[in-house]
This record gives C-alpha cells, structure tokens and sequence, in this order.
C-alpha cells in the first residue's frame, strides 16, 4: 500500500522523477497515443507516404469532419495519433515556425529542423510545472532537396528518422508488418499499398472514408491528398476494403 502511494505522488508531479528514473505522466501520454487511430508513414523512391485510419463513430458523423493528416508547407505534411486536441495545438506551432523560416531565410524550412522544432516545443511540457505532457506522437514527413523525409516525434520530445513507421493503436503488429514487406525502391503508388496492406493486416476491412492518404513528391515537391474514389481504387487493387454490402 505503501509503494502504491508512493507512486500516486510521482504521478501528480508532472516534472518529477519517480525513484527508478520514469516520468509517469510521459508514460501516461504514451497511453494515450496508444489508445488513438492509426497513422502510418512510408518513405519511397518516389516520395513519401502518409495513411491514417479515421474513426467515424456514427453515421451521423460528418467523416471530412475528422482531420488526421495535415499540410504544413508545400513540402512538408504531419500525420498524428493521440488527443485530437494536442495534435492541432502542434500543427499550428509547426505551421507557424515553417512560416517564420520563409521569411526570415527566404527559402522552405528543412524537414529535419521542423521536427527538432516541434520536439523541442514538447520537451518544454515535460519540465514545466502546471503543465502536462502532449498525448500525442506524430509523424512528420516531408522531402527536402530532393530526398524523401520521415520523422516520428514521441511525447517525451524525442525525434527519430524511419523508413516507415506507425503511431496508435497496433503500433507493433503493423510495424512487424511494414519490417517485412517494406521496399525503399518503390513508387509512391508502391508505397500506399505497402501502408494499406500494413493497415489491413490488423483490421478486417475498411470504407475509404475511414481512410484518409496523401503524398508529397520528390518531383513536385508538393503535398497532395487523395480523394475518396482514388482511396477506393487502391483499397479494390489490393482487395483490402470492407466486404460487407
């Protein structure tokens, strides 16, 4: 009982170290990325990839409504898991800070320095008392002189580069699945099947309005999302959608 109080107490300090070394609240944040829909990142040959799974509670839902990847730049997107909330108060702070890059160098903001930007932003809430972590992970992709980008940001403000990578639920079955199916020569159409397939792997089928795809191309440099018919195209190519009439 003792060492359950204990616990309680490091709990409630966000900023304080519990005895073994562990910020509960930056677990407790993790949990909650966990406990959010699916993002998943592929960098290919030809660009690079974002999927997310949406979540669309009720028919009553307006699934447009419900927004999981986000445009940042022209050449750099952000797709999210977690608290909805948090991860809009990140993308503004990232849409911001690749604005004042624009003006202030004159030219595009590297997708690496975002990342170490929007991480620097989350650490800051890992020591500040009257503040609590962001319960959210995000994947932040981007091409910069003509290389593919992908970086997966975590709650305690840490930035790690992937070649593919998933955040939210079933975070570890996809990842064994991207391990083994991954391919960095594909194209951007390789890479959407790739991220569908690892999707498909832990789900029994899925409309393409639960669906939301975009790219970013090594040629254009240019974000660019799928509509609802191209995300029914490759979900039938693949034989992956929902099978029920």
């Amino acid at each position: 009982m003792q060492g359950q109080n204990q616990q309680q107490a490091y709990d409630r300090g966000t900023t304080i170290f519990s005895p073994d070394g562990r910020l509960y609240q930056v677990e407790y944040a993790r949990e909650a990325v966990e406990r959010g829909s699916t993002s998943l990142g592929v960098r290919t040959d030809g660009g690079v990839v974002l999927v997310a799974e949406k979540r669309v509670r009720s028919p009553l839902m307006e699934g447009s409504s419900i927004e999981k990847l986000h445009e940042i730049d022209d050449h750099i997107a952000i797709g999210s898991a977690g608290h909805v909330a948090d991860a809009r108060q990140l993308v503004d702070f990232a849409r911001q800070r690749a604005q004042v890059d624009r003006l202030r160098y004159g030219e595009p903001i590297d997708v690496e320095t975002l990342a170490g930007a929007v991480t620097d932003h989350i650490q800051e809430y890992t020591q500040t008392g009257g503040a609590r972590p962001f319960g959210v992970s995000l994947l932040v992709a981007g091409v910069d002189d003509g290389e593919p980008r992908l970086f997966e940001t975590d709650p305690s403000g840490t930035a790690t580069e992937w070649s593919a990578s998933a955040i939210g639920a079933d975070r570890d079955a996809i990842l064994d699945d991207l391990e083994t199916n991954y391919r960095p020569d594909a194209d951007l159409d390789g890479g959407i099947h790739t991220a569908l397939r690892a999707l498909a792997s832990v789900r029994d089928g899925f409309e393409p309005s639960e669906v939301a795809i975009a790219t970013i191309d090594v040629e254009t440099k240019r974000y660019r999302t799928l509509d609802e018919e191209a995300v029914e195209a490759h979900l039938d190519e693949l034989d992956v959608g929902d099978d029920d009439e």
